[in-house]
């Protein structure tokens, strides 16, 4: 890891030489560090990866649309439509009972999975 690193801090450096980073939009700003430390360290960047492009685990996906799916439900007044939504909404409930029920097998999905959802506000 310590090549990368090095390859890394190089052309950083040599990309402020040229000047390539004068008109960033947070020059001279500090930046949030992340905590990642109750994630394994070989799985961080990989996370901050997805983070970063918006991607969620299909979970926590599936938590944001079942939610959306019940506000919808809520505030539908069309009998035709409710029923469309009461379906979809019951096959995502499914699929996600089926998801969870086989992740609660997997030690590492029970370990971070809590503190996923947390620090993506879920």
């Amino acid at each position: 890891m310590e090549l990368l690193a090095s390859i890394a801090e190089r052309r950083i450096l040599e990309a402020i030489a040229r000047g390539e980073l004068d008109n960033l939009s947070l020059k001279g700003q500090p930046i949030a560090a992340e905590d990642f430390s109750d994630i394994p360290e070989e799985l961080r960047m990989g996370f901050k990866i997805l983070k970063n492009a918006g991607f969620l685990p299909e979970e926590l996906q599936l938590r944001r649309e079942l939610t959306t799916l019940r506000d919808l439900l809520d505030a539908c007044r069309d009998p035709d439509e409710g029923v469309r939504l009461r379906k979809r909404l019951s096959e995502k409930q499914l699929h996600y009972n089926v998801l969870m029920e086989k992740n609660r097998r997997n030690p590492a999905f029970r370990r971070y999975t809590g503190k996923l959802a947390a620090r993506l506000g879920l």
